[in-house]
């Protein structure tokens, strides 16, 4: 189970800058877009409150394949960091080879950013009946 002990909203949430298309007058990158989907893509920092998590798990990147920006949820903790959770939360292993030694890392992506205990389930579609 991801974040067991909570996450944490580090900064905002913005959108996924696409390295491969060509830059735009002003400099700045495009928008990179889901390659299923074709939607924009938006990313967070989020902080891991797991005291068991490695040093390199503690900050992770989550993003939304989305037509508009998420937004989060107030920050009505008093921390400095919003408390969240995250609908639809999916993750995926891939291996991590930017360092001395090989690891396993996870990408995760979501369809949603809520208040802890604000998550919608996401109804199933309803069964086809056969043909009698």
């Amino acid at each position: 189970m991801a974040f067991p002990k909570g996450a944490f909203l580090r900064g905002e949430v913005e959108a996924v800058a696409d390295f491969n298309g060509e830059r735009r007058a002003d400099g700045s990158r495009p928008q990179q877009h889901d390659k299923e989907t074709g939607l924009p893509l938006w990313q967070c920092v989020v902080i891991d409150g797991d005291e068991d998590a490695g040093r390199k798990e503690i900050g992770v990147t989550v993003k939304f394949a989305a037509k508009y920006q998420p937004v989060p949820p107030e920050n009505k903790s008093g921390m400095p960091w919003t408390p969240v959770e995250f609908v639809g939360l999916t993750a995926l292993p891939y291996v991590d080879d930017n360092g001395v030694r090989p690891r396993i890392a996870w990408s995760f992506r979501a369809t949603d950013i809520v208040a802890p205990g604000q998550g919608r389930t996401v109804a199933k579609p309803p069964e086809s009946k056969s043909a009698a």
